[in-house]
């Protein structure tokens, strides 16, 4: 009994040994600059269990096998190993001492860091490994983007919106982090052909699928023109915001970079570099590359944007790239995006990836001039559309998983559903503020009321021709009534296509109600119940206007468009706005001034692109400065109209990307008029009396305040995106972004035009330029803009405001 009792305690003591782990937790620095070193490599001696420092040097370790040390080793470091106790938690930390590193062709000192100099002859070789220094190159790529909505929470499934779409729910795919239900999937494949000198970059779109999408706008941003990175660039936009390559040629001011280990990739040996940013939130990226021992090309590389990044909606952003040699040219050939979108932490969210294959490469082979010509860089196939399956099963570089064949599928039968057709509607009708009923579309809702000190309490309702009416006539017309006033208004007109590639129409209208003189383009009409609510001054400035007018227009090429438009048009004083002619007997009053006019419009946007509905379309804007001028003939004796003159205008607008400043927004403008003419015919100078602020307007201005019949302009706006905010702690989580601005006009009135008419009460020339500045905050909450302004001339005006704090609401990345 004794033996066996003795047997079970030595048994149960030897198990608990046995059971016993070695934990060992610690840091490891660099020994003569004390900074902690990431990606070290760590491993219990005599075992093949082990783990590499975080980015803060630090490391955890735990084993129940037998091991005495701990052996630490780093490309460009001394080894070193230290004793541990076994079965036991204990903390060691780890200085490593700096040593020789011999690299093929590279001879690092002590105390250099080898990332460093590897880093340093990427930047030296970069011009012969950018493939964008070639003469000529051309390639077919295949794309494949896909959209899913993920973090679905389960209780969703229960919720009465879904209850017509429960269906969808079986293909939520759980094998990520997160559920993902697919929602969207295209495919494109195109020829690509870029020619050096001079630049050209030609896209031709061959065939392009898109789930349940029928918008041929659409396709041209389904390639590959729009959605590549060159890693070799030093900037790398991502959603608008320039972010500094991780090779750029100054990036050791932005990373710090680490030498983990060599292999072979395809073959060729490569050198492992994992790098991270020096500073939080700043623009820059967390990841690896590998550089290739010869060239010192990069030959892989992946990169991602830090979770606290200063970006709107995006949880994650990460690229993948793969590149390989070809007739002696280092070319990209595979290429993945992902991103993670969200409107708030922990919501449901999108997840999309685009992933791109590369073949068929073409080097130093130029294409004749003539294939270059033209202004369009992305060639839509007319039937890229109309592929079969069966030439979509030969032409993908990958075959599609059958989760993915699934979504087309899965799209078409969510479209079926009744409900969907709804849901559509009333999303339209907040974006577009009209409600589809059939043929015909009601509203705009925001114009259903308003008021002002003219008509009082105002109603109008209206609406217009639907696309099931038609795709190439649309219909439209409204009536109005003032309580105040008493007075009816109404409008109505028509636009007809006569061709949509190019794009061509022919239209009319008459209108017969009052309207704000003096306004920015860009500023809430004066039905609009918005501005109605949010003014500093009573809206009581307003002009009755009785109008008819009749225009054709054309769009000659992408970005370059014309208009043609006559203009009859007339002027009815209203109680707090009068005409009057001051003659030495007595004051004459003017009962209403009329003009005919001719207007020739001309825009110029240089590789400017458009998303295309049938009657209306939505910019994305262009890289490069938009021009417009406008030039206008008054006829006189022509249908009532009283006065020959001629006006112009030019305008130039352009955002200047400033990294890491940022971007400036500029604006210039030049206008003159020739004739002798009564004010409300001149340039008033657009003012703003909301509280809105208006970037295409004098925000600290009055309306009716300044008058010109020359006059140059300018408007600065710096945007900087966050750069002095981010670096102060408290203020780094708010993720909030500097603007200052300034704005400025200078312009003249010549005597005729002076005593044409009377000015009315507060208005003038300008006898010296007009100034006022600010600076804001933006991104407040995500979407809210709010700026500190102050006049900084003409400040003993009456009824002006010195200084005053201007909001908007604004979506941005």
């Amino acid at each position: 009994m004794r033996k066996i009792i003795f047997s079970l305690i030595f048994g149960f003591s030897s198990l608990v040994v046995v059971s016993q782990n070695t934990k060992v937790m610690g840091k490891v620095i660099d020994a003569e600059t004390k900074e902690a070193l990431p990606f070290v490599n760590l491993v219990f001696k005599g075992t093949r269990i082990g783990t590499t420092t975080d980015f803060d040097g630090k490391f955890l370790m735990e084993t129940n096998q037998w091991t005495d040390s701990i052996m630490v080793s780093s490309v460009g470091y001394d080894p070193l190993t230290k004793p541990l106790i076994r079965n036991r938690t204990q903390t060691i930390n780890f200085e490593l001492k700096p040593g020789s590193v011999q690299l093929k062709e590279v001879i690092i000192k002590p105390g250099e860091n080898p990332a460093h100099v590897l880093l340093k002859k990427v930047i030296e070789n970069k011009q012969q490994n950018n493939r964008e220094n070639l003469e000529s190159f051309e390639y077919e790529v295949y794309n494949k983007v896909q959209f899913d909505l993920n973090n679905i929470p389960d209780s969703y499934k229960d919720k009465k919106i879904f209850k017509n779409f429960k269906f969808i729910f079986d293909n939520i795919d759980s094998t990520g982090e997160k559920p993902a239900l697919p929602m969207f999937i295209t495919e494109t494949l195109s020829e690509m052909v870029y020619r050096k000198k001079p630049r050209a970059l030609k896209e031709q779109i061959k065939a392009v699928k898109i789930s349940g999408v029928k918008n041929e706008s659409i396709n041209q941003f389904m390639g590959d023109i729009y959605q590549n990175v060159n890693i070799y660039d030093n900037y790398i936009l991502v959603f608008g915001k320039s972010f500094i390559s991780p090779i750029a040629d100054f990036g050791l001011l932005y990373y710090k970079y680490y030498l983990i280990d060599s292999t072979h990739i395809d073959d060729r040996w490569s050198y492992h570099v994992s790098f991270m940013p020096r500073r939080r939130q700043e623009p820059t990226f967390a990841g690896d590359f590998w550089v290739h021992d010869t060239t010192f090309a990069i030959s892989r590389i992946e990169v991602s944007i830090a979770s606290d990044a200063n970006i709107n909606f995006v949880n994650g952003f990460s690229a993948y790239q793969e590149f390989n040699l070809f007739d002696g040219v280092w070319m990209m050939t595979k290429d993945k995006l992902t991103v993670d979108f969200n409107m708030a932490d922990n919501s449901m969210g999108i997840y999309g990836r685009k992933i791109s294959s590369y073949k068929n490469f073409v080097i130093n082979k130029p294409r004749p001039d003539s294939y270059y010509s033209g202004t369009d860089d992305v060639i839509v196939d007319a039937d890229a559309s109309d592929k079969a399956n069966e030439y979509w099963m030969d032409c993908r570089h990958d075959s599609l998983q059958e989760k993915e064949k699934a979504i087309y599928q899965l799209v078409d039968s969510i479209k079926s559903v009744p409900a969907f057709k709804t849901y559509v509607d009333v999303l339209a009708l907040i974006i577009s503020g009209y409600h589809v009923i059939g043929k015909f579309e009601l509203g705009p809702y925001f114009t259903t009321y308003s008021f002002n000190q003219i008509e009082g309490n105002r109603i109008r309702l209206g609406g217009r021709t639907s696309n099931s009416f038609s795709t190439r006539l649309q219909l439209e017309g409204y009536g109005a009534y003032g309580f105040l006033d008493e007075a009816f208004k109404y409008g109505a007109g028509f636009k007809y296509f006569l061709s949509k590639t190019p794009r061509q129409a022919v239209g009319g209208s008459i209108k017969y109600d009052m309207e704000q003189l003096g306004q920015s383009p860009n500023a809430l009409r004066q039905d609009n119940i918005l501005a109605s609510a949010f003014r500093r001054n009573p809206f009581y400035k307003l002009i009755l206007v009785d109008q008819y007018q009749a225009f054709y227009e054309r769009e000659w090429f992408s970005g370059f468009s014309n208009r043609l438009t006559f203009n009859n048009r007339t002027l009815h004083p209203t109680d707090s706005i009068s005409f009057e002619q001051n003659s030495p007997d007595a004051t004459v009053i003017v009962p209403k001034i009329t003009t005919s006019e001719i207007n020739v419009y001309t825009r110029f946007a240089y590789r400017e692109k458009f998303v295309s509905g049938e009657f209306e379309r939505i910019s994305l804007g262009t890289n490069y400065p938009i021009f417009q001028l406008n030039y206008a003939l008054g006829i006189k004796g022509l249908f009532g109209g009283q006065y020959e003159y001629q006006r112009a205008t030019f305008n130039v607008h352009n955002f200047i990307r400033t990294a890491p400043f940022g971007y400036l927004d500029y604006m210039f403008e030049a206008g003159k008029v020739w004739g002798n003419l009564p004010y409300a015919l001149l340039e008033l100078h657009p003012g703003n009396e909301t509280y809105s602020y208006d970037k295409y307007s004098f925000n600290m201005m009055n309306y009716f305040e300044f008058v010109s019949d020359e006059y140059l302009s300018l408007s600065l706006e710096q945007h900087f995106g966050g750069f002095f905010l981010d670096k102060i702690p408290f203020m780094r989580k708010l993720k909030w972004r500097e603007v200052a601005l300034a704005k400025g006009v200078i312009g003249s009135l010549r005597d005729e035009n002076r005593q044409q008419m009377s000015l009315p009460s507060n208005m003038q020339s300008l006898s010296k330029p007009y100034v006022e500045t600010g600076f804001g905050v933006e991104n407040i909450f995500k979407v809210l803009r709010i700026d500190a302004l102050w006049r900084l001339s003409y400040l003993d005006n009456p009824d002006i405001q010195k200084w005053g704090i201007r909001g908007t609401i604004q979506f941005t990345f």
